[in-house]
């Protein structure tokens, strides 16, 4: 991403399959002052952008437009990247197959690329057809676990510029069993760490509680780990902003993103936070608690 000054004009195409959250999202971006737009067909976009923008704009791309196609997509983004007066960005919202299925089912709705015939295949078809944007898009957001609040926050967090530009750090935990998250910058592994999961008086809390914090915090390979890290990701925070990034997400792992990496992350995020970056925090695995059944034996 470029560097660009602040009055630079302002564009992000959203796309995504239908389920995603592509009308969270622009809904989102409306509440940080983007005027939105969806459905937009990809030919009046040029001249969308002849006259000067009023305001910054989100378009949402649906491949249901009569004149979509990924290659034409692919040709507008090279030809809005290359405006140097414009800031511009591609969003794709990531969902696999199964998490589509799944919303699908909840809202009895048929898929609108092929409303005659089974959900999985409207939805394979999409993905198929999307494959090409979001291998070139610029920014990755990975709604599988997320709620229309945690879309809404993500997007703020991505993309809302009232803090005077700099740049947004979002760090996470989350858990290898359950796979790398998307659209990560950096990724570091806790599993090293003495782990609280085998304590049977700890093993039902969280990263989060000073209990836990504090006997991750007791293994001795935890300060040189931490303190190595913490002063890379602060040495390396000026150049990421100096280079015009926008936002960077920071993500530990441990093996079931409970203990270890959401204590690390935290610990992260207030130093961080100290030293006046703007922060925000996700922990993945906490977020499916309430929506995954209980489980049994073992899982960290």
């Amino acid at each position: 991403m470029s560097s660009f000054p602040p009055d630079t004009e302002r564009l992000i195409l959203i796309t995504g399959p239908a389920g995603s959250g592509r009308s969270t999202a622009l809904k989102a971006l409306e509440d940080v002052g983007f005027e939105a737009i969806d459905n937009m067909p990809s030919s009046l976009v040029p001249r969308l952008v002849e006259a000067p923008l009023r305001s910054p704009l989100a378009l949402g791309i649906d491949t249901r437009n009569r004149d979509f196609s990924a290659n034409s997509i692919l040709k507008l983004v090279e030809m809005l990247d290359g405006l140097p007066s414009l800031d511009f960005e591609l969003v794709y919202l990531d969902c696999t197959s199964d998490t589509l299925n799944r919303r699908f089912s909840e809202t009895r709705r048929r898929h609108p690329l092929r409303p005659e015939a089974p959900v999985g295949e409207g939805i394979a078809l999409e993905l198929r057809l999307l494959a090409p944007l979001r291998q070139r898009a610029d920014v990755l957001v990975d709604t599988n676990a997320m709620t229309p609040h945690d879309l809404r926050a993500q997007m703020h967090h991505l993309f809302d510029r009232d803090g005077q530009g700099k740049m947004h750090v979002q760090i996470q935990s989350f858990s290898f069993k359950r796979g790398l998250p998307t659209a990560v910058d950096m990724v570091f592994d806790c599993r090293f760490l003495n782990n609280p999961h085998w304590d049977p008086e700890l093993r039902a809390f969280d990263g989060r509680d000073p209990r836990i914090s504090e006997y991750v915090a007791r293994d001795p390979r935890f300060d040189p780990f931490f303190g190595r890290v913490r002063d890379m990701i602060e040495s390396l925070l000026p150049e990421f902003a100096q280079e015009g990034k926008s936002h960077l997400t920071i993500a530990f792992g441990c093996t079931g993103g409970r203990h270890r990496s959401v204590a690390t992350a935290e610990k992260l995020a207030e130093a961080l936070a100290q030293t006046m970056w703007r922060v925000s925090i996700r922990h993945r695995e906490l977020e499916r608690v309430s929506a995954d059944p209980p489980k049994t034996g073992k899982d960290e």
